[in-house]
């Protein structure tokens, strides 16, 4: 079992990876964190000494006093050299720097040189340190105006707003996913080389390149046609999934769902398109019986639709980590769907008198014992 900590747990990148960690509590045991603790030595001391592995995620990405930004990532790190010093805790720091790192530019250089100051104590008390040199990352609930573009132009474009370009340059990004991933690797190198001490840095690839206007060109499309048509686009490629399951989180769900469709009637009967698609996937259906609940599980990677064609029935999805419920009421007479976020565990009842049909559309081949489907309540 592996004692991880991390710094800046609630932010972007640590909600991620905190969740992550959850999925395999056999391997990992999650030490909590909380912002504060760096304003309580003791609270902070406490911390390290209960780590195995301290994730360095806190920093001040924006201000418009450079100085501020310096001075407070560089505070930071101090505050955990010391806390270590003190408590003589030797825990396996991972320390999370940007290739901004090489600009000039004062987080750039408050990133370079904590990675230095941490470095430094490592090799002075034959600890484990790894820093990680990490490109432009994306991904579900990033924080517009402040993580990256692409949360920006998500929040934009599903708020009725207008993106605007101000350099059209190309971006080198990482899918949050896979940067947890990446980090996941180095967190298992402590515990596989326990009688060893190393000190590196580690420059993660970006997996992505594409140019601002491309990305912004992209995301409309899926605006475009998700908003209007209820239309998917293509998701074979891995970024376009990624790209989509990005955008997806950001709609305000309370308003937009449940999608009614369009429903077409004649002497024969009615006629639906539930689903409009650019790429495969899989399609099935199920009856529910009244009463009756499926679901109370979640997905890291896979898009998901219900839609329900017959009956009444109540679909709650809830973010992992929150509290906060969502709740939308079904009706088989007007026909409509609701999409599932990935980590939003969700589930779907049959509150009628008579059995409910729902057809479900889900990105990936389902399998049952696919390691993406977490079980939760909702």
């Amino acid at each position: 079992m592996i004692k991880v900590g991390i710094t800046g747990q609630a932010g972007f990148v640590g909600t991620h990876l905190y969740n992550t960690l959850g999925l395999n509590p056999g391997k990992y045991s999650r030490v909590p964190f909380e912002d504060s603790f760096f304003s309580d030595n003791q609270k902070l001391q406490d911390f390290v000494s209960g780590c195995d592995v301290v994730v360095h995620l806190a920093a001040m990405n924006r201000h418009h006093d450079p100085e501020i930004i310096y001075n407070t990532n560089i505070s930071l790190v101090k505050k955990l050299i010391d806390a270590c010093e003190i408590t003589h805790s030797r825990p396996h720091i991972l320390f999370s720097s940007s290739t901004q790192e090489d600009k000039d530019n004062m987080y750039g250089r408050s990133k370079k040189e904590g990675r230095q100051l941490i470095e430094k104590w490592a090799l002075s008390t034959s600890s484990n340190f790894t820093g990680l040199i990490i490109p432009n990352v994306f991904g579900p609930f990033g924080h517009p105006y402040y993580n990256s573009v692409v949360a920006t132009f998500c929040h934009q474009l599903t708020h009725n707003e207008t993106p605007k370009i101000d350099i059209d340059g190309e971006l080198k990004l990482i899918y949050v996913g896979e940067l947890v991933s990446e980090i996941l690797k180095k967190i298992d190198k402590k515990n596989a080389d326990l009688n060893k001490s190393f000190v590196e840095n580690y420059s993660i690839s970006h997996t992505s390149t594409i140019k601002v206007s491309d990305l912004l060109q992209k995301l409309r499309s899926f605006k475009d046609n998700y908003f209007e048509k209820g239309t998917l686009p293509d998701l074979s490629n891995s970024f376009e999934r990624n790209l989509y399951n990005t955008f997806l989180t950001y709609i305000d769900h309370k308003s937009f769902f449940p999608f009614l469709l369009k429903l077409n009637t004649d002497d024969r009967g009615t006629f639906v398109e539930t689903i409009k698609l650019n790429s495969g996937g899989q399609v099935s259906f199920s009856t529910t019986k009244p009463g009756i609940t499926r679901g109370n599980h979640f997905h890291t990677r896979k898009a998901e639709r219900f839609a329900v064609i017959k009956g009444k029935a109540i679909i709650e999805m809830r973010r992992i980590g929150t509290k906060e419920k969502f709740i939308f009421e079904l009706d088989g007479s007007k026909p409509s769907f609701v999409d599932m976020p990935v980590w939003f565990t969700h589930n779907i009842t049959n509150v009628g008198a008579d059995e409910v049909y729902t057809i479900f559309w889900i990105s990936e081949h389902f399998d049952q014992a696919d390691p993406d489907t977490f079980f939760e309540l909702v």
